[in-house]
């Protein structure tokens, strides 16, 4: 056997991804839990719902001045995504749909998704184009540069790829299950960078030794003072400089 065989057994069988951090003041952080990039565009922001737990990175264009966008929990939306609502010309009009995404869904880099609606545990390769009014039902997926017509439905547990997009096999009755693990697992690993360093103790500066020095000294000169017959005598921080060192203070 090759030397080069136990790195790639370790590689295949080290299942856990790796953490992707960013740049905490990159992002903006809501109570539910979702991760905006400030290089995002949100257009119409008033009609655009993240129900929780969701990742939009940076060159996202999210049309929500076209029409209501409703996206799901644990959704993954890649760099340079851009989500617009379909639409459909009626007497000379312009319609536009209301744009809705189900829970764990991942959306790859630079992707268009004009889509009418997409179920849960979809997956969606980079660089795809969702032609307007088309419908991903639950747990499909879409390979990578896949181009998919106006108008196409892709059933339940099908894979479709190519262009344009065309329906290339079937997914086992685990994918829910695989995509669910998917999403969550690159919304855990999108961490934040830690603080580095710390602050440093006020103690450890030699300002802060030299005043905690006085206050001890301050504390000690401080101190009721005895004479030699036990007499006690006020507290005085200093002898006054007329005294002679060498002599003690007169009992009362």
């Amino acid at each position: 056997m090759s030397q080069e065989a136990p790195d790639e057994l370790s590689l295949a069988l080290d299942l856990e991804a790796p953490p992707i951090y960013y740049n905490k003041a990159d992002y903006i952080q809501t109570a539910s839990g979702n991760k905006v990039s400030r290089n995002s565009v949100l257009c119409g922001s008033q009609n655009i719902s993240l129900v929780g737990n969701s990742v939009v990175k940076p060159g996202v264009v999210l049309r929500g001045d076209l029409q209501l966008l409703k996206i799901g929990k644990f959704v993954i939306v890649g760099d340079g995504c851009v989500l617009r609502p379909s639409y459909k010309k009626y007497k000379g009009n312009i319609a536009f749909f209301p744009m809705s995404i189900g829970d764990y869904v991942t959306i790859g880099p630079k992707s268009i998704v004009c889509a009418a609606q997409i179920g849960s545990c979809v997956d969606i390769g980079e660089n795809c184009v969702i032609s307007k009014r088309c419908i991903l039902k639950d747990n499909s997926m879409i390979l990578p540069g896949t181009i998919l017509p106006p108008d196409t439905i892709v059933p339940p547990l099908t894979v479709f790829g190519g262009i344009p997009g065309r329906y290339l096999g079937e997914l086992p009755e685990s994918q829910p299950i695989v995509q669910k693990e998917h999403a969550m697992t690159e919304y855990r690993r999108f961490l934040p960078l830690a603080k580095s360093g710390g602050a440093t103790p006020k103690a450890s500066t030699p300002k802060a030794k030299a005043a905690k020095r006085f206050v001890k000294v301050t504390a000690l000169t401080m101190q009721p003072r005895r004479c030699f017959c036990g007499v006690l005598v006020a507290k005085v921080a200093r002898p006054p400089p007329t005294w002679n060192s060498r002599q003690e203070p007169k009992c009362a």
